[in-house]
């Protein structure tokens, strides 16, 4: 059966909502027998369920392989299913001559299909825990690099906050829904440090880091561990957070924090990049 549009407008809906990424495909170009048309559309989840029709198993290998990488590297791709005598070179995965991902079709028709796949992932999310000028210079950098912020600050801070996707009085983090990718740093500056850092720490993120000098650090992970926080949690603590490039004020150390949080989340994509390890040692 042939899925309508409406379905996948609908599920398009439906997992933006749960911000959940998928992948929509569009058919730019067909050539000879195909049974799908340019602007025949679907919808790959992250799982590999496809809504929609773009041709039968002969282009459903291809699109489930692409899409996943797709999703993994955040990033869009035209790939191309041809017949097997029309691939380029040795590799039946490369690029052909255009630099277009290629793909083996098993399809006695003989036809290939040229699609188009963007992939649809929901905005990164940064916890900020603090209202320090440091907290604010993070958010404000934050929003602009695609974040979506969350600002977790005592009642009489929240308005040095200009952006904020939600806001959340004093710590109360229990709440938070699971997000695919998070990150959260506490930049609270001798406010509540120890309360924000708890809350924190009892949070799933991608990582924690906290601004603050290394002793201060130690004392806070210290006093955790008596609390009964897990040790495997504090001990990958990143602190001081940041990359050290000599960051002097909150807007450079907003910088610093941010760009580790980026290199660390880039990484993430690709796993078989072979780079030196994320240094963090800014002391505040």
């Amino acid at each position: 059966m042939i899925t309508q549009y409406t379905d996948i407008n609908e599920r398009q809906a439906e997992l933006t909502e749960a911000k959940e990424p998928f992948v929509l495909a569009t058919v730019t170009r067909t050539k000879d027998a195909t049974s799908a048309k340019a602007g025949a559309k679907a919808l790959i989840e992250a799982d590999g369920t496809l809504i929609g029709w773009l041709g039968g198993g002969c282009v459903k290998r291809a699109l489930r392989e692409a899409a996943v990488d797709a999703l993994r590297e955040g990033r869009a791709r035209l790939i191309r299913v041809k017949p097997a005598a029309e691939i380029e070179g040795a590799d039946d995965s490369g690029r052909d001559s255009d630099g277009v991902l290629q793909f083996k079709s098993s399809c006695p028709s003989g036809g290939s299909v040229e699609i188009f796949l963007e992939p649809i992932v929901p905005q990164p999310q940064l916890v900020v825990c603090g209202g320090s000028p440091i907290a604010r210079a993070i958010a404000d950098l934050g929003h602009w690099l695609g974040f979506s912020i969350v600002v977790a600050a005592l009642p009489e801070d929240q308005s040095g906050f200009t952006r904020a996707a939600r806001r959340i009085e004093d710590f109360e983090l229990g709440d938070l829904p699971p997000a695919r990718e998070r990150f959260l740093v506490v930049a609270t500056q001798g406010k509540k440090d120890r309360a924000a850092l708890k809350a924190a720490l009892r949070v799933e993120a991608l990582c924690h880091c906290f601004v603050g000098s290394r002793a201060k650090a130690a004392a806070l992970k210290l006093a955790l561990q008596r609390d009964g926080l897990d040790a495997a949690r504090l001990a990958a603590l990143r602190s001081p957070a940041g990359l050290d490039i000599g960051g002097i004020g909150p807007e450079e150390i907003a910088l610093s924090v941010l760009a580790e949080i980026t290199a660390l989340r880039r990484r993430a994509t690709r796993p078989e990049a072979e780079t030196a390890p994320v240094s963090a040692s800014n002391e505040s």
